[in-house]
């Protein structure tokens, strides 16, 4: 059973990817891309955690540990660069 639900949340998030993905590609403007490529970063994460549920190893959840970084990090710099022009002062 437990195979089932996690192929079902499996989709779920691959078609969260592919509608943000659309999002990236039709936004109005740049706030509303960066939210989109925010938000494939969380999906991203999901995805690689349930796998490492589905597979039963600890190296996905390690891989999702380091995209949540890499994408706060780059997260906080594109809205500072939005906000002031300039990343590092």
């Amino acid at each position: 059973m437990i195979d089932h639900a996690l192929q079902f949340a499996m989709s779920c998030y691959g078609l969260a990817l592919v509608l943000n993905l659309y999002r990236i590609f039709r936004a109005a403007g740049v706030p509303d891309r960066v939210l989109a490529l925010d938000t494939m970063v969380i999906n991203a994460i999901a995805l690689l955690t349930l796998l490492g549920i589905k597979e039963g190893t600890t190296v996905y959840f390690e891989a999702s540990m380091l995209i949540a970084m890499v994408g706060f990090v780059s997260t906080v710099a594109y809205a500072k660069f939005m906000l002031r022009g300039d990343i590092i002062e």
